[in-house]
């Protein structure tokens, strides 16, 4: 079918926001699941990512790659998903702001900081992100001025910068704040969100 979606993943990866996106969108989709230092890095797979990495997503003829790209095509070409502001909204400026935030800022903070690095103070302005305060203070003001990143409307921002969030607090990157606990406790236990976490974890190897 030219229009097939073919989702590139592993269960232990940035895949399982993608798998969750995929099931909030509602499209029939078909899944390779791809090994580490094997699958991932041959020529079949490296053909569709060059940098041998999980997720990536075929749609027909059209090959995206990166965690955050993959959400906002999704939302943008299953508009009827309501998972994205259309351009022209108000609320489109706020949803990209977050969702490029969460890959620019949030993804390479809580990174450094489990590789136990901090920007020096003389450096600081030399990183996107400044400190890691400065990236706590404001996710947890954007996860606590309403039900959702933007207000009372659930979307993409909530799946991928959600993720994040609670991956962090999770494995301890990213400071545990009750901003967070009572945010993803609002987003975790959406029907797709529980299914998409269901399908991985089943395909996590039990040995």
């Amino acid at each position: 079918m030219a229009d097939e979606l073919v989702f590139y993943t592993n269960p232990m990866s940035r895949g399982r926001i993608v798998r969750w996106m995929l099931e909030e969108v509602g499209q029939p989709y078909r899944t390779e699941v791809l090994e580490y230092g094997t699958t991932m890095k041959a020529p079949a797979y490296l053909a569709i990512n060059p940098m041998g990495k999980v997720p990536a997503l075929r749609h027909g003829d059209a090959v995206v790659t990166e965690t955050g790209a993959i959400c906002t095509y999704l939302a943008d070409a299953f508009p009827q998903a309501n998972l994205a502001p259309a351009p022209h909204d108000r609320q489109r400026g706020p949803y990209l702001r977050w969702m490029f935030y969460a890959a620019g800022c949030v993804e390479p903070a809580a990174w450094l900081k489990a590789m136990q690095f901090e920007p020096p103070e003389d450096r600081r302005r030399m990183v996107g992100y400044g400190t890691m305060k400065e990236v706590l203070d404001a996710l947890e003001g954007a996860a606590s001025r309403g039900e959702y990143i933007l207000g009372d409307r659930f979307s993409a921002a909530d799946i991928y910068l959600g993720s994040q969030i609670g991956w962090g607090v999770q494995f301890g990157t990213l400071e545990k704040r009750p901003g967070f606990e009572a945010y993803l406790g609002r987003i975790m236990g959406r029907p797709a969100a529980v299914k998409a976490r269901a399908i991985d974890d089943a395909l996590i190897p039990k040995n």
